[in-house]
């Protein structure tokens, strides 16, 4: 069992993947010292879902609404509305995912532009958090942000695995900055241990991203490469060597750090 409490920010339990045996997903993250997960929502049917299911678990999951740039192209007038209505659940403790990735550009830029702007005025309109994905965006996520510096709520840029230029961009903006098996990975999340301690104690967030990111190092490796909650403490490791940490402080800091985020009691 892992020392102190954990929060992960980041969990897509309604993925299918997790359709059997989510229940045991659950119990597993408690064992594990992973006590609030918050669900993430990634289209307007999504966010209904990962609704759903943080009413199911009362105290332990939380939610956020929002269209991921992927679906971007799928927008339409009653988005915003529907995901305002959303916003006003109390399990919703965040807008989002939203935001660019120009790696695969499964929607096209214009339209992720138009619909992560739309929800960047929503959640100022609300004052509701906001979580963030940049793939392979940068300058052009920080140069929209700038746009709403004045007026933007809290945000976090998730699952961050970008180089320094961009990591300080979003730290100038005053954004939390969430940390996931990928810097595990000795291939490709190496420049992250360095670049973690030029976070703020206070602006550093713990997600899985499950079920994908499984932490690379992890052993024995899970059937299927499935991530899930429970391997959060393993990324915490992770993340308390490279900042020079014990375990235990971090898991009070950065759960600490999620309830401010999130405004969770």
């Amino acid at each position: 069992m892992s020392p102190g409490k954990f929060v992960d920010i980041g969990a897509n339990l309604t993925h299918a993947s997790f359709g059997d045996d989510l229940p045991a997903v659950l119990d597993r993250a408690r064992v594990h010292g992973v006590t609030t997960i918050v669900v993430t929502g990634t289209s307007v049917a999504a966010s209904h879902a990962a609704l759903s299911l943080a009413r199911a678990h009362p105290g332990m999951l939380h939610c956020t609404a929002g269209v991921h740039p992927h679906d971007a192209q799928h927008c339409t007038l009653e988005t915003i509305p529907a995901l305002r209505a959303l916003a006003a659940q109390p399990e919703v403790v965040a807008l989002g995912e939203c935001g660019l990735d120009f790696n695969r550009n499964y929607s096209p830029p214009p339209d992720q532009e138009k619909w992560f702007i739309a929800q960047l005025e929503l959640a100022c309109e609300l004052g509701k958090p906001l979580f963030i994905h940049s793939r392979d965006a940068h300058p052009r996520l920080a140069a929209t942000l700038r746009r709403f510096h004045d007026r933007l709520p809290r945000a976090v840029v998730h699952c961050f695995t970008g180089e320094a230029e961009e990591l300080r961009a979003y730290l100038e903006l005053g954004l939390y900055v969430g940390i996931t098996g990928w810097i595990c990975d000795e291939r490709r999340g190496r420049h992250l241990h360095a670049l973690a301690r030029e976070i703020p104690a206070d602006r550093l967030l713990l997600e899985t991203d499950s079920p994908y990111l499984t932490p690379r190092d992890l052993k024995p490796a899970p059937r299927a490469r499935r991530n899930e909650p429970a391997f959060l403490p393993h990324i915490a490791a992770t993340v308390a060597r490279a900042v020079g940490k014990p375990l235990e402080q971090l898991a009070r800091e950065t759960t600490h750090n999620a309830r401010v985020f999130f405004g969770m009691r």
